[in-house]
């Protein structure tokens, strides 16, 4: 009966410090991806002010980029969702009561690595399959934004510059297709540059090529070579091809971060075109397969910190402080070594074991709990409850 009791308090315990990580976790995440959603936002706002880049389009290329945020902000979330629940814990005597109850620091440790575990099955999903997918997109999306007719000549009331020997003019813009004060320098022929004033304009594109018609202008051919030829000619319609105005490139030089992991693991230096950039791509794939396991090391880190010694409210400073700073330690470690494993990869074994040894250090300290013979400062000192 008793030991019902236990197994049936134990279960309850762990459902609720389990629902105060994952609600802890949630708003955490939700706050930093607001905060970095933020800043990518404000970097963005020139293609709507300068651009006039939609509403619309703007909202999916920015939210397009959340996949790619999230495999850094959750185990940061999660991070802090273990540290402050259980530091609160041990403030509010619920687990020197727990403790005291029969509960090993192994069971209180349960809903922790459950999270962990949880979180890096997340961020596994993420970097394998959503990151790479929705970068590709975003990638694309901009590859035909910066590219397309219809986003370059809107820059009202300023010479733009675009492929060599163009330069367009626009007092206003009308409606979405709509040009209004036009004006366009055709100097592609240095020999025999052509100058067209419109009253109005319209911008037809479509895949595989693009046209201004020119509504109520003129056009001035000057002829260095004869002068006596120079002509102006007045029009009320013209239909003047801007196919070429932004070079746009024939292929688009895919970043490591976009291709799929399974191109990744079949990549060949013939597959890309600088020999040099083999290394990054191969490092990408390891990356992301090694870099979530850091969730759970985390998590563990955390843990380790605030459950291992004796529980003093007075010791909690110390605790999480020693948390933060291993945290950091482990962080700046992973990162150093993704950019030398680009350049040697020779190296890239030391991605995968210093995450794993990180867990596994941890894992038999809370088996274990010979925490204080470790850190000798989470032990309690005399004198103090």
């Amino acid at each position: 009966m008793f030991l019902t009791v236990i197994l049936l308090l134990m279960n309850i315990i762990a459902r609720y410090i389990h629902s105060q990580l994952t609600i802890s976790t949630a708003l955490i995440s939700f706050v930093l991806v607001g905060i970095l959603w933020l800043f990518v936002s404000v970097k963005a706002l020139e293609s709507i002010l300068n651009k006039g880049m939609t509403i619309q389009l703007f909202a999916t290329l920015t939210l397009l980029q959340v996949p790619n945020l999230l495999p850094q902000i959750l185990p940061f979330a999660a991070f802090i969702a273990v540290l402050y629940i259980y530091s609160r814990l041990n403030s509010d005597r619920e687990i020197a009561v727990l403790r005291s109850a029969g509960i090993s620091p192994l069971e209180l440790s349960k809903p922790a690595i459950v999270l962990g575990l949880w979180v890096t099955a997340i961020v596994y999903s993420l970097t394998i399959f959503g990151a790479p997918f929705t970068y590709k997109k975003f990638r694309n999306l901009q590859w035909d934004v910066r590219y397309s007719v219809a986003n370059i000549i809107i820059k009202e009331g300023t010479f733009n510059s675009f492929s060599k020997g163009i330069t367009v003019y626009v007092r206003e813009r009308g409606d979405e297709k709509e040009l209004k004060g036009l004006l366009v320098h055709d100097a592609r022929n240095p020999l025999k540059p052509i100058t067209y004033h419109a009253d109005s304009g319209t911008l037809v594109e479509n895949v595989n090529s693009a046209k201004v018609v020119l509504l109520k202008g003129s056009s001035i051919l000057i002829d260095k070579k004869n002068p006596q030829v120079n002509r102006t000619i007045f029009f009320d319609k013209h239909v003047l091809s801007l196919s070429e105005i932004a070079d746009k490139p024939v292929l688009r030089y895919r970043e490591p971060r976009e291709r799929s992991i399974y191109e990744l693991f079949d990549l060949k230096v013939s597959d890309i075109g600088n020999p040099k950039d083999f290394g990054k791509f191969k490092v990408e794939m390891h990356s992301r397969l090694s870099q979530p396991l850091a969730t759970l090391a985390f998590c563990l880190i955390a843990l380790v910190s605030l459950l291992s010694g004796d529980f003093s409210r007075e010791g909690q400073l110390k605790r999480i402080i020693f948390a933060t700073v291993c945290f950091i330690c482990l962080t700046a470690f992973n990162l150093t070594f993704i950019n030398l494993c680009a350049k040697h990869p020779s190296l890239i074994p030391v991605l995968y074991s210093s995450n794993c040894l990180s867990i596994l250090i941890c894992s038999i300290i809370l088996v274990t709990g010979h925490g204080t013979k470790l850190f000798p400062f989470l032990k309690k000192r005399k004198g103090h409850n």
